[in-house]
């Protein structure tokens, strides 16, 4: 299964895309969509829509997965934010391919198992599950492949309870039900 991760910014948007086969990874693409702040943001959501489009038509991944907006201090930042999340939401809808929202901590926790992870360790684990020799960098790029390992880890399933959907108790599975379903992928 493919799958797409997506960490939206309205000036850097980072997405990867992996490929999750029986708990094997491999990485298929990842980058940054940059924008230039002297674009109006309907200019830079254009930009962001077409390029993600052009992705999804490229690598036809059964889901997108987006991590969910946070709240920011600064207001008109995360209008921005959210104008981006929205577009990215109606280019999944128009394409007709699921969708799952997962909240940063629930990303760390999955990936490292800890909420409170930091931007180094989830790109480490992001690189340990990929089986990448070099950093992955910049954290826009690391934030998206951990999203889409989060998405594969979780099966798909966000955590219950968030916008209807829920989990059969069968698929959802903590970390140490994978540390001993994958021992081979844990250091």
């Amino acid at each position: 299964m493919i799958v797409i991760g997506v960490d939206p910014g309205s000036v850097r948007t980072g997405y990867g895309i992996i490929k999750g086969e029986t708990g094997a990874f491999a990485l298929v693409d990842c980058g940054v969509i940059r924008l230039s702040s002297r674009q109006g943001i309907p200019e830079r959501i254009k930009v962001i829509y077409d390029e993600l489009d052009r992705l999804l038509a490229e690598n036809k991944p059964a889901r997108l997965a987006l991590e969910t907006a946070y709240v920011n201090r600064n207001a008109q930042s995360a209008l921005k934010l959210g104008q981006v999340r929205g577009a990215v939401v109606a280019l999944a809808m128009n394409r007709g391919v699921e969708l799952n929202e997962y909240a940063p901590r629930e990303v760390k926790q999955v990936l490292t198992g800890r909420g409170g992870a930091s931007k180094e360790q989830v790109a480490y684990m992001a690189q340990h599950f990929l089986n990448i020799d070099r950093k992955i960098r910049p954290f826009d790029i690391s934030d998206a492949l951990g999203i889409a390992l989060c998405d594969l880890l979780s099966d798909g399933c966000p955590a219950s309870g968030r916008k209807g959907k829920t989990c059969p108790s069968s698929r959802r599975k903590d970390w140490s039900e994978f540390v001993k379903a994958n021992p081979d992928l844990v250091l």
